[in-house]
């Protein structure tokens, strides 16, 4: 990278009932000094899954270049690195392998409900859509 400080992604997932409850994601992308948050759910996951679809789609959304990536998932980080075996979510993991190929990433691995802001937020974000998919269930 060129004198530009790091593109940063802080990513992270969330099931109410784990598993097979309602489930969120989210993710915020910090670039200099501007920074946009986005999320999503499903009405019925896992928490390993919605951390994995969080970093997912994340890169899916991103370009070409050089990523430090933030996480509270041990599993996610451990995985994508190959420290650890892929064992479950292998479609998801078929789907990162593709957006991750033409990029170099850095992980990095933050203790949740630890204080750090863009965890925070993103933890909310991925918490909130979770809430929607559920109330959404109610609903109908």
């Amino acid at each position: 990278m060129t004198g530009r400080s790091p593109t940063k992604i802080y990513t992270d997932g969330s099931c109410l009932k784990n598993p097979g409850g309602a489930s969120g994601w989210s993710f915020c992308v910090i670039n200099d000094d501007r920074a946009w948050l986005v999320s999503g759910g499903v009405a019925s996951s896992t928490n390993n899954r919605m951390e994995l679809l969080a970093v997912v789609e994340a890169l899916d959304t991103v370009r070409q270049g050089c990523y430090e990536i933030y996480t509270d998932s041990l599993m996610t980080m451990n995985c994508a690195k190959g420290t650890w075996k892929r064992k479950a979510n292998l479609d998801l993991w078929e789907r990162y392998d593709q957006v991750s190929k033409d990029k170099v990433l850095r992980w990095n691995w933050v203790k949740a409900h630890n204080g750090d802001h863009y965890n925070e937020l993103v933890d909310i974000a991925a918490r909130t859509e979770a809430k929607k998919q559920k109330n959404k269930n109610i609903v109908q």
